[in-house]
């Protein structure tokens, strides 16, 4: 397996174009969206291997010195907020809980930009050993990744079982605060069978479950449209046994569509990536655990950010990369486009 199969990006600019950019300090792009929401990835390992997101042996290793450190982190954070408009910033991986400086991380952000609401997208295994602390640093909510909840599916999915561990971390984030505790599950045509089982104990456990259509960002590129569970499939299943009345998105920009279960109050909530393609609202920036830009999941262009922020280069000038890394978004992901391309890097190398 080459490295490029592994999920390193194939194209990389220094300096995007800014030509026909209006004069605003947002991140605005040519189709007319402002990114406010940051995914921030941290890291490239994790503590599981599923298989729509990883190989069975892990990502390359990021060097340490690649790495963006604690310090830069918070630095690029308070730069977003300040500078550009984020409104919400958000942890992701690999496993963010995999950083020993996790903590240091969220504290420092806190303390750089307070008003700002900051979550964590976590698989939740050895969360339970760590929410308080988090909690202390100043880290708001949590979205937990749990396909299934059978023991046995959980170990064949993410090759590790680990079940326990992710029922008791999200116990333990309900238990500190880290409210809502939002479930993310990818639907996979082995797990559909037991939506509705995991439904159930979402409700039971107070927490707010989302369904994720399957996208092509698996590390072994075997995904297949024709293969995937749509949402239509879904709530055929979960209909069977619940009733479902639909709401809608509660923000444009959302990615979730909610359905209100057995009459409300609780909601469920599908992802529908590909079947009902929700590009044109979309409102994210992302910044790679080794310092690059990327606009969009599925574009292979990144905008290094790490190399002239290790220069020693003013905000003003970090802004104005990010601004035309932006700028530069294109339209959507075009997965319905003949000759699509999935991107090089995986979802675990992306961040989620």
């Amino acid at each position: 397996m080459t490295v490029v199969e592994m999920g390193i990006p194939a194209i990389r600019g220094k300096r995007p174009p800014l030509d026909g950019r209006p004069d605003t300090p947002y991140l605005v792009d040519r189709f007319g969206r402002v990114a406010r929401d940051l995914r921030v990835s941290i890291t490239e390992k994790c503590s599981l291997r599923c298989t729509y997101c990883m190989p069975e042996e892990g990502l390359p290793v990021i060097p340490a010195e690649e790495l963006l450190s604690a310090e830069e982190i918070v630095r690029v954070v308070a730069l977003a907020v300040r500078e550009l408009g984020i409104g919400e910033v958000r942890f992701t991986g690999g496993e963010p809980l995999m950083r020993r400086d996790l903590e240091q991380i969220i504290a420092g952000c806190k303390a750089a930009v307070p008003g700002t609401p900051l979550a964590m997208t976590t698989n939740a295994v050895g969360l339970e050993h760590r929410a308080e602390g988090l909690v202390r640093a100043g880290l708001d909510r949590v979205n937990v990744s749990l396909d299934t909840i059978d023991r046995a599916g959980f170990a064949r999915l993410t090759r590790r079982d680990r079940l326990g561990s992710v029922l008791a971390g999200i116990r333990a984030a309900q238990r500190e605060g880290l409210a809502p505790v939002k479930v993310n599950a990818v639907l996979m045509r082995e797990t559909l069978s037991g939506a509705a089982d995991l439904l159930q104990w979402c409700l039971d456990e107070g927490c707010e479950l989302r369904f994720i259509e399957e996208m092509p960002l698996d590390a072994d590129h075997e995904w297949a449209r024709a293969n995937m569970v749509t949402a239509a499939e879904l709530l055929d299943t979960l209909g069977a046994r619940f009733t479902l009345t639909a709401v809608g998105r509660r923000d444009p920009a959302a990615p979730a569509e909610l359905w209100q279960v057995n009459g409300g109050p609780a909601t469920v909530g599908i992802i529908a990536s590909v079947t009902r393609v929700f590009c044109g609202d979309c409102d994210r920036t992302r910044l790679t655990a080794d310092g690059m830009i990327r606009s969009c999941l599925f574009s292979d262009q990144e905008y290094d950010l790490r190399t002239p922020l290790r220069e020693g280069v003013s905000d003003a000038e970090l802004a104005t990369l990010w601004r035309g890394a932006m700028w530069n978004k294109w339209a959507g992901h075009g997965i319905d486009a003949e000759g699509f391309v999935p991107p090089e890097r995986t979802m675990g190398a992306i961040g989620g």
